[in-house]
């Protein structure tokens, strides 16, 4: 079951971190889906698939026809004065692309569009993991906040028995000043936490435009990875597109080495005798030297590479997710060891400590120490919830946790 990290690290403090009357709660899911609505990566993906489509539409269309208007014998000598012998000829021709040229060249730009859908998926992974990132860096610093007002709390408490001793001459004057100087420390430690709380939530809604006081992250830390065990569909979709579109280009190549017909006809007019004939023509490549073969083996060469890279990128992703499920299971793991079981001793020891100084028996600086050995688990809860955070982004980018998730239009 797992353990409420605010709740068990100040269970003495009251609640400071309240939301606003006019804030709004909001999950994780909530805020990638608002980031999602308004990325601009998400409104240049749709752009490449209109471009792909636009790429298709084009690939359709078939050659143009064109017409030929050829002048003989316009001027010269003797009977050939000007116009007197002139033979004109008007022709109309148009090639005929032969060896499925078409056919490939649509599919190839069809694999294209597949290529573009892919990748504006796997974009979107890209701004989830980022969002996400942000969301719980806000939750780390609500809690590293709470932390800081407690530090502050217990250092005030132990300046005022400080005090006390000091006043009946129990403890030297530079107690006092060794309180005071931890209470500074301690105010100067909440202001920063409160900046960077502020930065951290700037940063969240700034991903949808947001205002940083409208808005109130909620979720628990240990429950923000999705537990994903396989690859993201996304990704391996995008591969397996590109690898179709080498395919296709293969294809089309091939087809390059058959030659295309231009077929031809026309009439022609003879001024010398103010006759039409009708003329007609078929123009065939021997294909004699270029068979397109070099752009053939480029083709399929590049289809062999982008096949092997895909395998390879395949097993790397599933090593990497291997060692970061490993590793984010070690980092819950000790934080919630420390939280369970480390840090009720060092605040037991504490109060133990500062119960024997108020009777006598400890000296000012045993306190210190008491103090700082929470400090110190504190810290290393921070540190191991940071790395957590880390390897769970790590992970749903990997496994593809948001790939079903819906853009949401952000509020007005």
């Amino acid at each position: 079951m797992t353990i409420r990290l605010s709740s068990v690290l100040l269970a003495a403090a009251a609640s400071t971190l309240a939301p606003a009357a006019a804030a709004e709660p909001i999950t994780l899911e909530q805020a990638v889906a608002r980031a999602l609505a308004t990325a601009p990566e998400a409104s240049a993906s749709e752009a490449a698939v209109e471009a792909a489509r636009a790429a298709r539409s084009q690939a359709a269309v078939r050659p143009n026809p064109y017409v030929t208007v050829e002048g003989e014998n316009l001027a010269g000598s003797g009977p050939y004065n000007v116009l007197g012998q002139a033979e004109l000829t008007a022709t109309y021709s148009q090639i005929i692309e032969r060896g499925g040229k078409r056919e490939a060249r649509i599919a190839l730009a069809d694999r294209g569009i597949d290529v573009a859908e892919a990748a504006g998926d796997v974009t979107r992974l890209e701004i989830a993991a980022v969002v996400q990132r942000a969301f719980i860096d806000v939750l780390i610093t609500d809690t590293a906040l709470q932390i800081a007002q407690s530090r502050l709390r217990t250092e005030a408490e132990m300046r005022t028995e400080a005090l006390r001793r000091v006043r009946g001459y129990k403890d030297p004057l530079f107690v006092e000043t060794r309180a005071n100087a931890r209470v500074a420390a301690a105010e100067i430690g909440v202001e920063q936490v409160r900046s960077r709380r502020e930065a951290a939530l700037t940063l969240l809604t700034s991903f949808w435009g947001g205002s940083p006081h409208d808005l109130e992250p909620q979720g628990d830390l240990l429950l923000m990875g999705g537990g994903g065990d396989g690859l993201a569909t996304a990704d391996l979709a995008l591969v397996e597109a590109e690898i179709e579109r080498l395919r296709s280009a293969v294809v089309f190549e091939q087809t390059r080495r058959t030659q295309d017909y231009t077929v031809s006809g026309g009439v022609r007019f003879l001024r010398g005798t103010n006759d039409v004939a009708a003329v007609a023509g078929v123009t065939i490549p021997l294909g004699r030297f270029d068979r397109n073969q070099g752009n053939i083996d480029r083709a399929q060469a590049e289809r062999r590479r982008t096949e092997s890279l895909a395998e390879a990128t395949r097993l790397s992703r599933l090593r990497t997710l291997a060692n970061l499920s490993a590793r984010a299971q070690t980092a819950r793991r000790q934080a919630e060891r420390l939280v369970a079981e480390v840090y009720p001793q060092t605040t037991r020891l504490l109060a133990q400590v500062r119960e024997g100084y108020n009777r006598g028996g400890f000296a000012f600086r045993d306190v210190q120490d008491a103090a700082d050995a929470i400090l110190a688990v504190q810290d290393q809860w921070l540190a191991a919830i940071t790395q957590y955070r880390d390897l769970i982004t790590d992970i749903d980018r990997l496994t593809g946790r948001f790939e079903a998730l819906q853009p949401m239009e952000t509020l007005p």
